[in-house]
């Protein structure tokens, strides 16, 4: 099965980025169901055959140079506390977004802010993206994601809901999930159509907008138009064998830092809950779904697999894997190349899905 997945690797790029060590410490089982998925899926989603552009040595090196500066923020980071104020410090460091307007709102009781390209008449406009934020469901605020959601603000011609929700461990679940959904459901009370929505929403971010719309489901609630999930957490118990495998290039996120994610938002509950861990849900119904990770990240397993079983369930479900990247790079369009492509490639999918198209 280890050919099989190199073959595909070669012929498609589907599994560019994975190293010969990673695709060779996967069970049979393992290998198989990802190969034959991703296969399959393949054929029958042509939008698995626009791969990410090889990694170039500039990017690498820009990558590397985002390494330094992370490990040297968070040295002395050994709490949760700790952690997110080196997150901020780190993000504090960074430009603000250009050529976009902001407005502070309270959206279902949520604290947010609405960020549209200057360019566009407002005060409401067609399309509309609903941003949740990363940060281990501990930390990240609107000032760390301003930039990222200004940049896809301007790239997919939409007005991007930003919410700064509340965290763990002073709030645990399901508060999160709740201003996920509430923010969602004050989008269409103020006006936007369902069909003119999109959830991104990256790291616990891309969980939470999983959840959340696995949560609208539920409920028989008119869902959004796609969901956007950028290296998402889809598994907090963390089987993922790629926590091994990469863990000597992605050093943001390692099995220890997430038992004290788990631990601070989740508390007694089971990490493998179907309503905290989306690996474990049925997936059927689900909207059109683009999850990006990259090659080098240890919650590479976390897409793959959630892949296949949205794949399995009839999900339109497209799988981006992106040569030499680590946990969270899209939130670096300033420093990174690969940030920038992503990120547009992530607004292109939002404006595919859409209703009402921007005029270009």
């Amino acid at each position: 099965m280890v050919l099989v997945a190199e073959v595909l690797r070669k012929k498609t790029g589907v599994l560019r980025g994975l190293g010969s060590a990673t695709l060779a410490s996967m069970s049979t089982g393992v290998m198989a169901s990802v190969a034959l998925g991703i296969a399959v899926g393949f054929l029958q989603n042509p939008a698995l055959a626009e791969e990410p552009p090889p990694q170039t040595q500039v990017s690498k090196e820009q990558v590397r140079k985002l390494v330094e500066t992370w490990e040297q923020r968070y040295t002395t980071a050994d709490s949760l506390r700790k952690r997110r104020e080196a997150f901020e410090d780190l993000m504090e460091s960074t430009p603000e977004p250009t050529r976009v307007q902001i407005k502070p709102v309270d959206a279902g009781g949520v604290d947010a802010q609405l960020i549209w390209p200057a360019r566009l008449h407002h005060p409401l406009g067609r399309r509309a993206i609903l941003y949740i934020h990363g940060g281990g469901f501990y930390s990240g605020s609107l000032r760390t994601h301003r930039a990222i959601a200004g940049s896809l603000a301007k790239a997919a011609s939409a007005d991007v809901l930003l919410i700064d929700y509340r965290l763990a461990p002073n709030d645990k679940y399901p508060a999160q999930i709740d201003d996920a959904l509430s923010a969602y459901r004050w989008l269409l009370d103020s006006g936007y159509e369902s069909d003119n929505i999109v959830l991104i929403g990256e790291s616990a971010g891309g969980n939470l907008a999983i959840e959340a719309t696995l949560r609208q489901m539920r409920v028989s609630g008119p869902l959004p138009a796609a969901v956007i999930a950028m290296s998402p957490i889809t598994d907090l118990a963390a089987t993922g064998r790629s926590f091994t495998t990469n863990a000597a290039t992605d050093p943001l996120i390692d099995p220890a830092g997430l038992d004290l994610i788990r631990k601070a938002y989740l508390g007694t509950r089971s990490p493998v809950d179907p309503m905290v861990s989306p690996l474990y849900a049925d997936l059927t119904g689900f909207p059109p779904l683009l999850m990006q990770v990259g090659g080098s990240e240890a919650l590479l397993d976390d897409t793959l697999r959630l892949a296949d079983n949205a794949r399995k369930a009839g999900v339109d479900v497209t799988t981006e894997i992106w040569p030499g990247m680590i946990h969270q790079w899209q939130l670096f369009p300033f420093w990174l190349d690969d940030a920038r492509q992503s990120n547009q490639r992530a607004a292109e999918y939002a404006i595919k899905h859409f209703a009402d198209k921007p005029q270009r």
